[in-house]
């Protein structure tokens, strides 16, 4: 089978499990804010979730190309995909770093979805984006670490049974460089929670199931050390491009949700005896919408490519996630104008799509951080910070 027939049949499956998730099962779940579990459960089941790993860990083995593929056509069938996205770009990590005791432990229960390895602690309430300030410290104290500090944004944290912690293992002022002193754990949060581990959700203005986490002499085993100590910040650096691309893929998705939605009430609405798709003030909007996602959809279809070939792919995944965000931002409230008042009503989901998908001009890395990367590392501009 061609790498284009198997993409479209994966393309086709995943829009036929969307397909058991109508808008009211989303809607219902919104004014809840409670987590789409049953959601979560089929993707998992139909292997979705396991795309990244790799066959001899139980998983499918698949391309970024194929997951991008799944991630957009979530989207694009009007569901939420940020309510288990972590476990594509989380588990990268310990793919590439782990032992292969760690590998061997956990990725064939992360492939079926027991546990779920979901949640991600790295951003701090004081350091925020700067990540390299965190303040969470892990001690060694014999065959343990000893964890304290705060994280925030740690979504899905209270539907997750792991956690791939950020930590500082030597203090900034001893570290050999800028980047060294920072490690990676693997938390389990089953057995942590009431141990040192509190959880705390955070009510937000779409469903997104975050948190912040309160680590209080919370003990880490070290054979949950994730390669080197000291060298965590480097392990993290292509899981956190995986999430840019993925992510920017699902906001191609939801720009194409906002265009289809768009085009069709347009070409239906009829204001003073014509379709309001008739006039220019309306199609002429739709079309810029079409020509920038389409846009973002090349890069991140290149960003992925590069991803794939083991290349350098930070300043592309950087573009692709600022492209795409930004089209499915202007998609939305593109869809919102041509539907009036009705874009304000529930029933038609514009505006919980509106609310889900404004989140990526500000996370996971907000624009004006995409801009110094590119002015710096591409530009060759003096650094901004």
């Amino acid at each position: 089978m061609s790498d284009g027939a198997e993409l479209a049949q994966i393309r086709e499956a995943v829009r036929a499990l969307c397909a058991d998730f109508p808008g009211e099962y989303w809607r219902a779940l919104d004014r809840e804010r409670a987590y789409p579990e049953e959601f979560v459960a089929a993707l998992t089941k139909a292997g979705f979730l396991a795309a990244l790993i790799p066959e001899q860990y139980g998983g499918s083995g698949l391309t970024m190309g194929a997951a991008i593929a799944i991630m957009e056509e979530i989207q694009a069938a009007g569901c939420n995909g940020a309510a288990c996205h972590a476990q594509m770009y989380t588990m990268g990590t310990l793919l590439r770093h782990g032992s292969a005791e760690q590998k061997a432990r956990y990725l064939p229960d992360i492939a079926r979805g027991t546990p779920r390895l979901q949640a991600f602690g790295v951003t701090e309430p004081t350091s925020g984006t700067d990540t390299l300030s965190l303040r969470t410290t892990a001690v060694r104290d014999g065959d343990h670490y000893v964890v304290n500090g705060q994280k925030i944004w740690t979504s899905r944290a209270e539907h997750s049974d792991l956690m791939l912690l950020l930590a500082r293992t030597t203090p900034r002022e001893q570290a050999a460089s800028r980047t060294a002193g920072l490690s990676v754990f693997i938390v389990d949060m089953r057995e942590a929670k009431g141990h040192g581990l509190t959880i705390r959700p955070i009510r937000t203005m779409m469903n997104h199931a975050t948190t912040e986490v309160f680590f209080e002499n919370m003990r880490v085993p070290a054979a949950n050390l994730i390669g080197n100590e000291g060298e965590g910040f480097r392990y993290i650096l292509s899981g956190m491009n995986a999430e840019r691309i993925l992510i920017a893929a699902e906001c191609i998705g939801d720009a194409k949700w906002f265009i289809d939605k768009a085009a069709s009430y347009a070409g239906e609405r009829v204001v003073f005896g014509r379709p309001i798709g008739q006039n220019q003030g309306v199609q002429f909007p739709i079309a810029r919408c079409y020509i920038a996602m389409r846009a973002a959809e090349l890069m991140v279809r290149e960003a992925a490519a590069l991803y794939e070939a083991g290349q350098d792919c930070g300043a592309e995944a950087n573009m692709a996630k600022h492209l795409a965000a930004e089209a499915s931002w202007a998609a939305a409230d593109m869809c919102v104008q041509t539907h009036g008042g009705f874009g304000f009503a529930e029933e038609f989901d514009i505006e919980r799509k509106f609310r889900e998908t404004r989140l990526y001009t500000v996370a996971p890395i907000s624009t004006n951080l995409v801009l110094s990367y590119i002015a710096e590392h591409v530009l060759g501009l003096p650094r901004s910070y």
